[in-house]
């Protein structure tokens, strides 16, 4: 049995985390240094496997065989719940193949605690995960993000927070968003407001520890007048195609796309004779 029991290193972890931790054979964990500190403060005292994305390929034969013989392992994460944004997921995956056994016990989220805490629509999200470091890259996967009718959940790392807040601000718009910052730990933060704003502040203030960015869906608290679309729109067309100049205007505004179309279409046609000057 294998048991995806989340943790943080803070120290956040349930009772019945506790027990399963206590009765494994081992104990599979991304960081072995930051392991023993959490299980040295709960007085647990059992072998320590190192799983991460350099030695995932070498260490998973050698837990899949523990895991035949009949050994009960536990696997854990340096902070959050294992399987995301980790190579978690393709142990899993290699059990579910071999039909061994699986079960999880809940625990702390990073994308869901954000989401609770950043005031915007939770009854409908997009987990993003992780966005390209490269900026042009970056924007191309905000553009296609971009129309999706869900409040949208990204994970960033801290020194990139204020180039990619300036990408999202450039692609998605005014929208409302919140930056959380080392969520359930002593130094926990929460910031709202709209993207533009954000990026401003951290191109100003830099920050540090581990981010998550909630950003609102299209159209969710926004008023986008004839001059705002237009500006936009004039913005987009300068680097896109008039559909996908569109789109983006259309999802980024909450407007709709007939009426976005149409103003793009004004905007695109070129200048009769006689009407310059």
């Amino acid at each position: 049995m294998i048991v995806a029991t989340p943790i943080g290193n803070a120290g956040d972890i349930g009772l019945r985390a506790l027990e399963v931790l206590k009765g494994a054979d081992a104990i599979i964990c991304e960081d072995t240094r930051v392991s023993m500190k959490l299980l040295a403060r709960h007085d647990i005292r059992r072998p320590l496997l190192a799983y991460h994305e350099h030695n995932a390929e070498r260490m998973r034969p050698k837990i899949l065989a523990r895991l035949r013989e009949g050994q009960s392992l536990a696997l854990i994460s340096d902070a959050g719940t294992p399987l995301v944004s980790d190579p978690g997921y393709k142990l899993v995956q290699a059990m579910i193949e071999e039909g061994l056994a699986l079960t999880t016990v809940p625990g702390p989220s990073a994308a869901l605690a954000a989401l609770v805490l950043s005031g915007l629509p939770p009854d409908r999200f997009f987990f993003a995960g992780f966005l390209s470091p490269r900026s042009s890259q970056r924007r191309e996967e905000l553009r296609e993000l971009a129309a999706i009718p869900s409040t949208l959940i990204v994970y960033e790392s801290a020194n990139r927070l204020g180039q990619t807040l300036a990408d999202m601000a450039m692609v998605l718009g005014p929208r409302q968003a919140a930056v959380a910052r080392e969520l359930t730990k002593l130094f926990e933060e929460v910031r709202r407001g709209g993207l533009p704003d954000l990026a401003q502040h951290y191109a100003q203030q830099p920050t540090k520890g581990e981010v998550v960015i909630v950003i609102a869906p299209p159209g969710e608290g926004q008023v986008a007048g004839a001059d705002a679309i237009e500006k936009a729109l004039a913005e987009a067309l300068a680097n896109m195609s008039l559909r996908d100049a569109v789109d983006h205007v259309a999802a980024a505004t909450g407007r709709p796309r007939r009426e976005v179309y149409k103003r793009a279409l004004s905007l695109a046609k070129p200048a009769a004779p006689g009407d310059e000057g």
